[in-house]
């Protein structure tokens, strides 16, 4: 039995307003991503510089990334009745103007605490940034438009990492950290001046108080259960890699120099690929499949990272960054899809309790993911990271056996929309009926 899928409009892939979106979207996921992670190129540095421990100077990061995630769920709800647009720039401007004074901060105290504002100054901006993405684009397009976003938060995460990481060694921590703010102005500029008006009209006004039952819908959903579990244990696992690895290479018997241990977060260029080829190929193939698979590649590359030749180290990096960004993509865009057809869904609600999920990951996940380190070396890491993509692949093989929303077919659901349909040789609004490979 086949179902008809209304027709939603949005921008076609292929149009100026689709190519002004994807470019914007783009300048917001740099901006912030190049300020929530440019100190992780830095953690070595504030180490040495403020003598504490390697699990300690990871608070510089996971207090942002926690105050992020505490803060997303209630300012994405309420923020985006204020306008998505407005409310997306307010919140760029103020990180970087943040990002600007975190220079000056004495102690390593008040540079957490600045680092901490600036995780509640930024908590709005992913979620409404997703949602918007999820509004405004035809509902074929879907996959890859979540994709070119993502590439924007890796190319972010990168540029941030490169700079920090290259400044800090020929001027010190304090200019780095200034050039980062100042680059996150010029993004929210660009982000600004590139955006189109908006399509969707801002939904009615949101009290803190009526988010109870919008909450209760997200998560009484199995499916969305199991996407957000999924982007807490992803998260944990991919962050602990990026933030002890540089430890490692700069003690023997690596003893690299800081300049080239830097050099290391070039991997995310691998995520800039891997975020907009799964979105396709989730569109095209399912996203089912293709998610189990990027959590399988993910493990695979945690344990060539594990015996001490460069070589295998930085290629196992690579095949976590690709397997990581990949399960990411698929499971982002796959929230947006399914809450939008949920009984009171809501696709900004269900974006930002997968974005809560993602950055506690990173804050909780990180963190614990430094005691392994300092008490056991990377073979520990290696462990807990392996232990935590175990329970991402979990969840992933759980969701096949999760039915689809209520008013919408098993193709439809797990393989896209119309893009789908087109695959199957069907009508442009009309799914196709699963086959049995497919099923499994």
């Amino acid at each position: 039995m086949t179902t008809t899928v209304p027709a939603v409009a949005g921008h076609e892939r292929g149009t100026r307003a689709y190519r002004r979106l994807g470019a914007a979207m783009w300048c917001a996921g740099l901006a912030t991503f190049v300020l929530v992670y440019c100190v992780q190129a830095l953690l070595p540095t504030l180490a040495a510089e403020f003598e504490v421990s390697s699990s300690v100077a990871s608070l510089a990061l996971s207090a942002t990334t926690g105050t992020l995630a505490l803060a997303i769920v209630p300012l994405s709800a309420v923020a985006e009745s204020w306008g998505r647009t407005r409310v997306m720039t307010a919140a760029l401007a103020a990180s970087a103007v943040l990002g600007v004074l975190a220079p000056l901060a004495p102690t390593f105290g008040a540079l957490v605490a600045v680092r901490a504002l600036q995780g509640v100054t930024l908590a709005a901006l992913p979620a409404l940034a997703m949602a918007h993405v999820t509004r405004e684009v035809a509902p074929r397009w879907l996959g890859g438009a979540v994709g070119l976003l993502i590439a924007g938060n890796t190319i972010g995460g990168l540029s941030g990492r490169l700079v920090a990481g290259a400044v800090a060694d020929v001027a010190g921590w304090r200019v780095a950290l200034a050039v980062i703010g100042g680059l996150s102005l010029l993004c929210t500029v660009a982000f600004r001046m590139l955006l189109p008006p908006a399509l969707a009209p801002a939904p009615p006004r949101v009290r803190l108080r009526e988010l109870g039952r919008p909450l209760r819908a997200q998560l009484a959903d199995p499916g969305l259960r199991c996407l957000f579990g999924i982007a807490f244990l992803l998260m944990g696992a991919f962050v602990t890699v990026y933030n002890y690895l540089g430890f490692r290479l700069l003690a023997p018997p690596f003893g690299l120099p800081a300049a080239l241990v830097g050099l290391v977060f070039l991997g995310y260029l691998a995520g800039t690929w891997a975020s907009t080829g799964a979105g396709r190929l989730g569109d095209r193939w399912g996203r089912r499949r293709v998610l189990w698979a990027a959590v399988l590649v993910a493990v695979a590359g945690a344990w060539v990272t594990l015996p001490d030749l460069l070589a295998t180290v930085l290629a196992g990096l690579l095949v976590v960054t690709v397997g990581f960004f990949a399960a990411h993509s698929v499971a982002s865009s796959w929230v947006g899809r399914r809450a939008s057809v949920l009984p009171a869904g809501s696709p900004a609600v269900a974006s930002s309790l997968y974005l809560f999920a993602y950055y506690l990951g990173s804050s909780v996940g990180g963190a614990t993911g430094g005691v392994a380190y300092d008490h056991g070396g990377w073979p520990a890491v290696v462990v807990y990271v392996t232990v935590l993509l175990a329970g991402a692949l979990a969840l992933s093989l759980v969701l096949r056996r999760v039915s689809p929303p209520a008013g919408t077919s098993a193709q439809t659901h797990f393989r896209g929309t119309t893009a789908a349909a087109k695959q199957g040789g069907g009508s442009p609004g009309r799914a196709q009926p699963l086959s049995r490979r497919e099923r499994s």
